[in-house]
This record gives C-alpha cells, sequence and structure tokens, in this order.
C-alpha cells in the first residue's frame, strides 16, 4: 500500500480525498517539458542524420543505430521503469531520469565517434524509459477532478501527439543553423529547468513494507519488448529475414511466459489485473495503432518534402506545423472539453476515423501536382491531426484511470510501451510496404529519373492507404472495447484495483 509524506500527493485509503494542491498546474508544466523531450528525442535527430553520419565517418548500414539506440533502450526498458517508480517514488525516479537524460544528451552532443553517439542514444533511452512513466503516474494521481484530469490529459496528449513533429521542426532549425550536435545539446538546459521546477510535484515515498524487483518478471517482459522493438527496426531486411523472423517469435514466447510467471508472482513486475480490463485494453490499441499511421506518415511526408519537392530541412519542420497545430487543438480544447460529457468510445472511434480521411487525401500525392501542399498536404494535415490529437488524449485518461495508485507506474508504462511499439512498427512495417510497391513499380515501367520519381511516390501512397485501413479497423476495435466512462473523482480517488476488472 502506498504512503506518502504529504496529505495532498496522494489519497489516503479512507475517508475523503482531500483537497488538491494548488500547484499542481504549475507541475503540469513541469511534466510537460519532460514529456516533450522524451517525444521530440525520438525524431529530432532524424532531419540532422545526414549532417552526423559526414561528420563522424558513420557508415550507412550503421547510421540506423543513431535512431535504433534509442528506441530500443527506451521500449524495452519502459516496464521496469513503471515498477520502480511505483517501489521508490515517482517523484524521485522523475528527477533521476531528467538528470540522467540531460546527462546523456551533453555526451550524445559531444560525441567524438559512431560508437560513443550510439552508447549516448541508448542511455537517454534509457532514462526515457524511466521518466516517461513516472511523468504520466504523476498526472494520474495529482488530477482527480474529471474536468480538470480531462485538461491536464489535453496537454499530455498534445504533447505525446505533436511532440514528434516538434521534433522535426527544431530538427532542422538547429541542424540548417547551428550544428547538428546541438539536436542533442538543447536536452540538457530543458532538463536543467525541469529539474528546478521539480518543487512543484507532490511528494511520495512508494510502495511501503516488504518489495523487491520481479527480476523474472523483468527479464521476460523486458527482452520480450526488446526483441520486438530490434525487429521492427529490422524489418527493411524485408519481414521475411530469418533474424526478423526469429526475433518475433522471440519476443512474441517471451511475453507470453511472462504473463504466465506474473499470474504465480506475489509482487509482479505488471500486476495483469491493470492489463484485462475491457476499456484499458481497448484505449491502449487505441495508442498504439494510431502511432502506425502517425509515424509511418512522417516518414514518408519528411522525403516527400525533402528529396521530391526539395524542401529544405527548416521549410520541411515548417511544413508539419499544422499537424502539430490539429493535435494540440484536438487534445487540449475538443477532446479535453467532451471527455467529461461522454463515453471515452464516442470520441475516440470517430476521431480515427477523421484521422484515417485525412490520410486519404494523401493517397492522391504525385510527384508533380501544382500546388500539392495547399491542395493535399495542409487539409489531410489538418484532419490528421484533430483525428489523432481527440485519440491520444481520451485514450491515455482511460487508460490510467481506475488504477490504484501503487499500480499507477505500470499503468503509466503500459501506455508508452504501447505508444512506443506502435511507432516503431509503423516506421518498419509501412517502409517495407512502400519499398516493395516501389520496386514492383519499377520492374514494370524502367529506371528513368521520372519514373523514379513516380515509383517512390507511389510506394508511399500504398503505404499510405495500408495506414487508412489500419485507423478504421482501430476505430472499430474502440467502439466495441471501450464500453466504459472514467471514473468519477471519488472514485478513482480511492481505487485501489481497477474497478471494471474481471475476478
Amino acid at each position: 500500500m502506498p504512503q506518502t509524506s504529504e496529505p495532498n500527493s496522494e489519497v489516503p485509503e479512507t475517508g475523503a480525498p482531500p483537497s488538491p494542491d494548488s500547484r499542481r498546474w504549475w507541475g503540469l508544466v513541469v511534466i510537460g517539458m519532460a514529456q516533450l523531450l522524451v517525444v521530440l528525442d525520438a525524431t529530432i535527430v532524424n532531419i540532422a542524420l545526414p549532417s552526423a553520419q559526414a561528420d563522424l565517418g558513420m557508415s550507412d548500414a550503421d547510421r540506423q543505430w543513431v535512431i535504433t539506440a534509442y528506441t530500443l533502450s527506451f521500449g524495452g526498458l519502459l516496464l521496469v521503469g513503471g515498477r520502480v517508480a511505483d517501489f521508490l517514488g515517482r517523484r524521485r525516479v522523475f528527477m533521476a531520469g531528467l538528470v540522467g537524460f540531460g546527462l546523456a544528451s551533453a555526451l550524445g552532443g559531444a560525441a567524438a565517434s559512431p560508437g560513443i553517439l550510439f552508447a549516448a542514444r541508448a542511455f537517454q533511452g534509457l532514462f526515457a524509459a524511466a521518466l516517461a512513466p513516472a511523468a504520466l503516474a504523476l498526472i494520474t494521481t495529482m488530477f482527480t477532478d474529471p474536468r480538470e484530469r480531462g485538461k491536464a490529459f489535453g496537454v499530455y496528449g498534445a504533447l505525446s501527439g505533436g511532440g514528434a513533429a516538434i521534433g522535426l521542426l527544431a530538427g532542422g532549425v538547429l541542424t540548417e543553423y547551428l550544428d547538428w550536435r546541438w539536436c542533442l545539446y538543447v536536452n540538457t538546459p530543458i532538463a536543467l529547468v525541469a529539474l528546478l521546477g521539480c518543487t512543484l510535484l507532490p511528494r511520495d515515498r512508494g510502495t511501503t513494507g516488504p518489495s523487491k524487483l520481479d527480476l523474472p518478471g523483468a527479464l521476460l517482459g523486458c527482452g520480450g519488448l526488446l526483441a520486438i522493438v530490434y525487429a521492427f527496426s529490422r524489418a527493411e531486411h524485408g519481414w521475411d529475414d530469418t533474424l526478423v523472423l526469429g526475433l518475433l517469435l522471440l519476443g512474441v514466447v517471451m511475453l507470453a511466459v511472462f504473463t504466465l510467471v506474473e499470474r504465480r508472482t506475489g509482487q509482479p513486475m505488471l500486476p495483469l489485473r491493470v492489463v484485462v480490463h475491457r476499456g484499458r485494453g481497448g484505449s491502449l490499441l487505441a495508442v498504439a495503432l494510431s502511432q502506425v499511421g502517425l509515424f509511418g506518415l512522417f516518414l514518408f511526408m519528411t522525403y516527400y518534402l525533402q528529396v521530391i519537392l526539395d524542401y529544405s530541412p527548416v521549410l520541411t519542420g515548417v511544413a508539419f506545423l499544422p499537424l502539430t497545430a490539429g493535435i494540440v487543438v484536438g487534445a487540449s480544447f475538443i477532446a479535453g472539453r467532451i471527455l467529461p460529457r461522454t463515453q471515452p468510445r464516442f470520441l475516440i472511434a470517430p476521431a480515427l476515423v477523421v484521422a484515417a480521411l485525412g490520410m486519404t487525401i494523401l493517397t492522391g500525392l504525385e510527384p508533380g501536382m501544382d500546388g500539392v501542399y495547399l491542395k493535399l498536404l495542409l487539409p489531410a494535415q489538418i484532419l490528421i491531426g484533430l483525428g489523432i490529437g481527440c485519440v491520444m488524449m481520451p485514450a491515455m485518461s482511460t487508460a490510467t484511470a481506475g488504477v490504484a495508485p501503487h499500480e499507477a507506474g505500470a499503468a503509466a508504462a503500459l501506455v508508452n510501451s504501447a505508444q512506443q511499439v506502435g511507432g516503431s512498427l509503423g516506421v518498419a512495417l509501412l517502409n517495407t510496404i512502400s519499398t516493395s510497391a516501389t520496386s514492383d513499380y519499377l520492374k514494370e515501367h524502367g529506371t528513368s529519373a521520372a519514373a523514379v520519381a513516380e515509383g517512390t511516390v507511389h510506394g508511399y501512397t500504398v503505404a499510405i492507404a495500408l495506414s487508412v485501413g489500419i485507423l478504421l479497423v482501430t476505430a472499430l476495435l474502440a467502439a466495441a472495447l471501450i464500453n466504459t466512462r472514467p471514473p468519477s473523482a471519488p472514485a478513482a480517488a480511492r481505487a485501489e484495483q481497477p474497478n471494471e476488472v474481471p475476478s
């Protein structure tokens, strides 16, 4: 049973909930800065990668590790990070994550060789795996009133969905006007400012009584996630690649054994009652599968704008601003106001359809279209942004609602794992589909410059069409599975177990 050192940080086991801490909104600003760091860093180095490769003498085969080292350690260690936050205290782990992330970023910016850069990115992912679930768990316990919770998760959802696009803009500006190293250096002062603001966050002591880390669960759960994320990152070699298939099989088997172990463990890494909840499961699917289309879109639009339309890195980043604005408006202003008045599925399912409509517009892309940005890219980004924003906010809120305070970190880790694995799957799956479609096109139409441009865009549109299908299927799943309303403030505050978990 968790215990806190401040009466406002968590709700006692009995009695009415105390009045909320008046500093909680400033605390949300601090958490938002940390979440922006985590999400932004997944894409900020993308545009800077060619410059970093040339500066450090990286080979084409090794350059992927600048991205993969981060996603592997981040996605693979989230379950451990969430559980450690429950054991040691969310604020304590949050602060340690900020310090480690800032130092790792400084190391990466000063890297004199590819190996040091890869190691720094891995350490960034490690500390992000502690930082992200601690941040989300803090919001879960700080905001229990439904209306305030909606506003708080609106901000968090906007940062989670739009941070990747902001990273592309920041990466373009820093690379073009300063140096690629500033894409890493910039994290350190932001982490320092957030660290200074941690006095605004509620103190908590973590789990009291006998506690120990579920080592078998940690090895199986993290090992399974690592295997799956790494398989996705290697899928560019083809889904029939022996290593890819082997890693996917290994990951599935490890996660299956992980489930069996957790059912028999007294202090599990991931309490299964947090998972076997219909509304929570549907929300996690909505988070994961919406990211498949979103991160695939980042990949294709980046190349379409820079290679096909010949945009500069800065102009490419600016071109993504409507998508970011749509996500912010959707999460903060639309979903944040509608969610307290309706069931989450009545918001999530239509929002997924709106995002699918935006993706459908992009299936009409061609290499030499006049006014393509105003005709297709702008309206598509607005629809996709509004849709994804209205998905992320209620899905994240629902996935963490009704969880016992001492299990908030585990639930938060699940949400972040869904987002991370979904994004990795999107990049790998859609890139493979796109490459295959382009190859087939060139076999039929030759390899002239015009054919290559047309074939490349054809590959993009085929992959985007698959994204449309994924979003529509996800809308159906969300409508069928997410059949609950977020609990009221007193119920959420007193919850010791998810109130709809089957026995």
